[in-house]
């Protein structure tokens, strides 16, 4: 997947990256890595969401609209093209639909996003519910002080089910005016990535292929685009997909993957 400059990641829309669950962005350490500079070097006009790490889908979705609503007024365009993380896909689609925005997006592309829940997560949740709380409790500390503005831990977990996902799906049907996009991403063995072999090893097993974190199938919303799964016997993980190391291999990038995702929007027009 070639990084060389070219007019063709130009597109018509802004694009808006949406980031995903357990990380804000920040100009210090970037959520996307070297992502957002590689698309702007290719002609691509970048900005990004400010929602929560851990907000709630419903909550989260208000900030993006309002992100969105700044860039179309700073920029005078009339439609936004979303990339999303994880989380940030479900959001995104609440928004379009349940927050009527349709008529600002030309575009939704989703990588690793959770469209149909885990059953690893329907499992977890039956653990004590006291143990849930207490770990909710802590982490909504945590990243209030990182600087959510309402964290919610255990409502957000729950959104995560495959029991919510299919009401969610239901209810936040495609808007036909909109492109629906999806990747997935796939770890080839539990330790390429130290940071997630065990949740690897527990979502294959329950769910399936993964990258860590969220199953192949799980990923697939509208046009699915296909599994990123790199060269060699590594694989790409959760972390991965948004460029989490800032490394280059010889073999794969995947910035390369964000470069050849945005020239395909250009090419439609978007």
């Amino acid at each position: 997947m070639s990084q060389e400059k070219s007019p063709q990641c130009q597109t018509q829309y802004p694009i808006v990256l949406v980031h995903g669950i357990g990380f804000r962005q920040n100009k210090i350490i970037g959520y996307w890595g070297r992502i957002p500079k590689l698309l702007q070097k290719n002609g691509a006009s970048v900005y990004y969401s400010t929602q929560d790490a851990w907000g709630s889908v419903e909550h989260n979705a208000e900030i993006i609209k309002q992100d969105v609503e700044r860039v179309l007024t700073e920029t005078g365009a009339e439609k936004v093209n979303l990339i999303a993380h994880s989380n940030g896909g479900m959001e995104s689609r609440y928004m379009i639909h349940e927050l009527e925005m349709a008529p600002f997006v030309a575009s939704l592309t989703t990588f690793c996003t959770c469209h149909h829940g885990l059953k690893t997560v329907d499992r977890l949740l039956r653990l004590p519910q006291f143990i849930i709380k207490a770990a909710a409790f802590f982490v909504n500390c945590f990243f209030r002080i990182l600087g959510d503005k309402k964290p919610d831990f255990y409502g957000t977990c729950q959104q995560l089910t495959t029991d919510y996902c299919k009401y969610f799906n239901e209810k936040n049907i495609n808007s036909t005016e909109i492109i629906y996009r999806s990747y997935a991403a796939k770890m080839k063995n539990p330790l390429s990535d130290i940071l997630l072999w065990l949740p690897c090893l527990v979502v294959g097993f329950i769910d399936g292929e993964s990258d860590g974190l969220v199953s192949v199938e799980s990923a697939k919303w509208g046009e699915f685009m296909g599994v990123t799964e790199g060269t060699g016997l590594r694989g790409v993980s959760h972390a991965d997909a948004v460029d989490c190391r800032r490394y280059t291999p010889k073999s794969f990038d995947i910035c390369g993957v964000y470069v050849d995702c945005v020239k395909k929007l250009a090419e439609l027009g978007l």
